[in-house]
């Protein structure tokens, strides 16, 4: 078997997985020395009935399992929240949410790579979101001056389990209400109700806060015109409840505020 040709197309993605599952570079980086070592000197141990990427995932599992998945103690004052909050899952679910969220193998793929079966992984994928989501519970503050829209949202970011601590129309209203709730994400409309704009109100915000923001808009060219830095999170309206709930997820995530007020 050619190793190289097999497998070194794969190698720089398997790199980011361990780092992603470890945590750290270092730790991801001697699991992947281990395992291609262990390849080198039995060659045979890979299954050559599938395709490589496969086989080498599973291979690496087989290594990851045999040293009881041990993480190496380490200062992790610099990991960011997103890794943080992968390290504090269990280490089957947090194989299971990776392999399928951070690598795109399908059901049937993770559950052999993981040696479980479909039923497995779904429940160890949901189980995974569950912690995430109980986690990532804060409080958001709505900037929309449509009462409908409002309604809406509130009534979408409450079924995600988190508080709703107010709804405002004006920008001042914004930058009052942020002051006196500190919230942990925004939702936040373009265009309010006094003529003033929701784009001055995220930044007066982000002056005395760190915040992720959310903008939903029925104007989103007015922030993507390239002149400044544009937002990470932007939905057009009519939006989607789905649309809406991913980007929450997303933002609370790989962005949450530095301070967050977790709803208990």
């Amino acid at each position: 078997m050619d190793l190289v040709k097999n497998f070194a197309p794969h190698l720089p993605f398997l790199r980011r997985y361990a780092r992603a599952l470890t945590g750290s570079q270092d730790s991801g980086d001697a699991y992947i020395r281990a395992s291609l070592a262990a390849l080198v000197e039995d060659p045979d141990q890979i299954d050559q009935e599938i395709d490589a990427r496969t086989a080498l995932y599973r291979f690496f599992h087989v290594i990851w399992g045999g040293t009881g998945a041990q993480l190496e103690a380490r200062d992790d004052s610099d990991v960011n929240p997103a890794d943080r909050r992968l390290q504090a899952l269990a280490p089957i679910q947090r194989q299971a949410f990776l392999l399928t969220a951070l690598e795109g193998f399908s059901v049937k793929e993770a559950a052999f790579i993981l040696g479980v079966s479909e039923d497995e992984h779904t429940e160890l994928v949901t189980a995974a979101h569950r912690d995430i989501e109980q986690e990532l519970k804060t409080k958001v503050l709505i900037i929309e001056d449509e009462p409908i829209i409002a309604a809406d949202l509130e009534n979408l970011v409450e079924d995600l389990g988190h508080e709703v601590t107010g709804n405002a129309t004006t920008r001042t209203e914004a930058v009052e209400m942020a002051k006196s709730t500190k919230p942990g994400l925004i939702l936040c409309d373009i265009q309010l109700a006094d003529g003033s704009s929701g784009i001055d109100a995220a930044h007066d915000i982000l002056e005395i806060m760190d915040v992720p923001i959310i903008f939903i808009t029925a104007f989103p060219e007015r922030l993507l015109t390239g002149e400044r830095p544009e937002p990470t999170f932007l939905i057009p309206k009519p939006f989607q409840e789905n649309t809406v709930k991913a980007a929450i997820g997303q933002a609370l995530f790989f962005n949450p505020a530095k301070s967050p007020n977790v709803v208990a």
